[in-house]
């Protein structure tokens, strides 16, 4: 059996921070409740996330935004994601992995087939040590991670990229991400695809497996 399961990083193989407010609150000495913008998970609390969704902003755009909100809750001045995915969630790297996620990166290596990482912002958000000390990462066969290409999905060599590092067609692999402009690239370049919803992100990797026949 030959075929890849390819995963954006933040959302589908990590919990997002929508997820984690009661863990940042608590890491960063907030009152419980502080932190009430829910993105997909109640968008009526989250025009910001509406205004990305819609692509009026980008989605670094957003999470700078929010990057500097929550510093300024604790006086200070976060001008990059590294810094709030530090303090929100410290050095346990355990505690943003999907369950779903391990199950599914666990089922698709014992299978034999290969495992990829094609993120937008992997080491620019959350840094290198943390990514190096990420549970299951030497799994992974390959990680292209725009921090470095500089070339972002939706971009159609974004695709190509990792597709030409796993040496494997298109037709093989199942791409997942969770937001809809990069599905909608993998599309326009034939990669097969499940566009991950967050709240439901069984369904999603079950899917994923499915299509590769897992």
């Amino acid at each position: 059996m030959t075929g890849a399961l390819i995963l954006d990083f933040g959302g589908v193989v990590t919990r997002t921070l929508f997820e984690t407010h009661a863990v940042t609150e608590k890491a960063l000495g907030l009152a419980a409740g502080t932190l009430n913008w829910q993105g997909p998970f109640d968008t009526s609390t989250d025009p910001l996330w509406v205004s990305m969704q819609n692509r009026d902003i980008t989605e670094r755009d957003y999470w700078l935004t929010r990057a500097k909100e929550v510093g300024a809750l604790v006086g200070e001045d976060w001008n990059d994601m590294q810094t709030f995915v530090r303090r929100a969630r410290g050095a346990d790297a355990d505690l943003v992995l999907r369950p779903e996620a391990r199950d599914a990166i666990l089922k698709t290596k014992e299978a034999g087939l290969k495992l990829a990482i094609l993120s937008n912002e992997l080491d620019l958000f959350y840094g290198v040590e943390f990514r190096k000390r990420f549970p299951l990462i030497e799994l992974f066969d390959v990680i292209v991670d725009a921090t470095y290409t500089k070339i972002l999905k939706p971009d159609p060599r974004s695709y190509g990229l990792v597709l030409a590092e796993l040496d494997l067609p298109k037709e093989a692999c199942v791409f997942v991400d969770d937001q809809k402009k990069n599905i909608e690239g993998a599309d326009a370049v034939g990669l097969p695809n499940v566009h991950f919803d967050v709240t439901q992100p069984a369904a999603g990797y079950a899917r994923a497996l499915a299509m590769l026949g897992l």
